[in-house]
């Protein structure tokens, strides 16, 4: 990606440090001697194998607060948000439960790891405080176990496995042919997998093999011996963060020749991996080169302020936040079910893309379009950052927003009283 992006443990604001064996229980609400300010808080990978991403989501998150409390804040208050590096599922609870229990938070933003984010969701369900997850991509998220007060503006594996899908049946990479696949080892990657596996044997796809990829591994060579050997007639990536980067930085080093494409991606992953190296077809749930206004000005906004373009995770935790503001004045409350009321009855926002997103009721998905993004050849490559070029919208604009999320069928959710 650009230069390696400094990860620490720090938050950016004082949100308290230590954490907290027992707290007093209390709905979410503004804290004691802080009617004037009102907390968010935010967790999300600051280090690890999704740390690159994690950076994005904070300085998207830290833009949407600063443009929230330029226009008044929320109903009056100024917006403050906490950040802090979620770590792993056990370390994610736990600051969850100190955030609302102690630090009163309005809500909870962020989350990359499924199994972190389903922590989250478990602990907003039994404090009724509102949880919006704004990376974490595992279908039973919003299936097995989805939750009342857990929300996604992430898209699910569903909808990206169904938006790259489409490209490549395009591309003559689906039927008939033999795909190689390479699956993180941990909840999402063994999700995608799945997910993956089922639209590609639908499409006329068959294995010609696939394995289980450790999040924290760096090298892909025995992998790509594999590949070599198996000879496949596309390599399938379901991987996450930096396992994308390496992955096809050692690609093009063995000098493999097989189509490439994925299912879960991110586009500071294909930034990582840098011009010459960025190949194939994947999804995105948003781009920095999308041509509608709102988008455009987030895009702007962003540079101006992080000397860089916005990715998709970025898009994300800025939408997300924009929409917590929004909803909260709409109904001049803070209180979490009015919101989750609100959400699930349909309430409409810009998305800075070409139409508007809603919460599905059933299962609170975001329906929104999505994109196939493609490397560009490196002769028409011109600057680091635009190296892809983008299908249209996914769906299209003749087609329902759900077209290409999973049915009840698929994925059902019943959320727990």
């Amino acid at each position: 990606m650009p230069p390696a992006i400094p990860m620490t443990r720090r938050g950016l604001m004082a949100g308290g440090a230590a954490l907290l064996g027992t707290a007093t229980l209390a709905r979410p609400a503004l804290s004691q001697g802080q009617s004037d300010v009102l907390r968010i808080g935010h967790l999300t990978p600051r280090t690890g194998f999704l740390g690159p991403l994690g950076e994005f989501a904070v300085q998207a998150a830290t833009l949407a607060m600063e443009e929230i409390n330029a226009s008044g804040g929320v109903a009056g208050r100024k917006l403050e948000i906490l950040f802090e590096d979620s770590v792993n599922p056990q370390t994610a609870s736990a600051k969850a439960e100190r955030y609302i229990q102690r630090e009163k938070v309005a809500c909870i933003v962020g989350e990359i790891n499924s199994a972190s984010a389903l922590a989250i969701g478990q602990v907003v369900q039994r404090e009724k405080a509102l949880f919006i997850n704004t990376g974490a991509n595992s279908d039973a998220l919003r299936g097995s176990d989805c939750r009342r007060y857990m929300f996604h503006t992430e898209s699910q594996n569903s909808m990206m496995v169904k938006t790259a899908g489409r490209a490549m049946v395009d591309q003559g990479l689906v039927k008939g042919k033999k795909y190689y696949a390479l699956n993180a080892d941990y909840a999402f990657g063994h999700d995608l997998a799945r997910v993956a596996k089922a639209y590609l044997g639908a499409n006329g796809g068959t294995p010609a093999g696939e394995d289980l990829v450790p999040t924290e591994l760096t090298d892909f060579s025995p992998f790509l011996l594999k590949i070599r050997q198996a000879r496949p007639d596309v390599v399938i990536g379901n991987l996450a963060g930096a396992q994308v980067t390496n992955f096809l930085k050692q690609y093009s080093e063995f000098g493999l020749r097989f189509p490439v494409a994925g299912f879960g991606f991110d586009t500071a992953l294909a930034w990582g991996a840098g011009p010459g190296n960025f190949l194939g077809t994947w999804p995105t749930v948003w781009h920095h080169l999308i041509q509608t206004p709102s988008a455009q000005k987030f895009a702007d906004a962003y540079r101006a302020r992080w000397k860089r373009p916005p990715e998709n995770q970025g898009w994300s935790d800025y939408t997300a936040v924009k929409i917590i503001a929004q909803s909260m004045n709409e109904l001049k409350s803070v209180d979490a079910t009015k919101v989750v009321e609100h959400l699930e009855k349909g309430a409409k926002f810009d998305i800075s893309k070409s139409r508007e997103g809603y919460f599905r009721a059933r299962d609170h998905q975001l329906m929104m379009e999505l994109y196939a993004i493609t490397a560009l050849p490196a002769s028409q490559v011109k600057n680091q950052w635009d190296i892809f070029s983008s299908s249209a919208a996914i769906p299209s604009a003749d087609e329902s927003l759900e077209a290409v999320a999973s049915t009840p069928e698929e994925n059902s959710c019943t959320f727990p009283s």
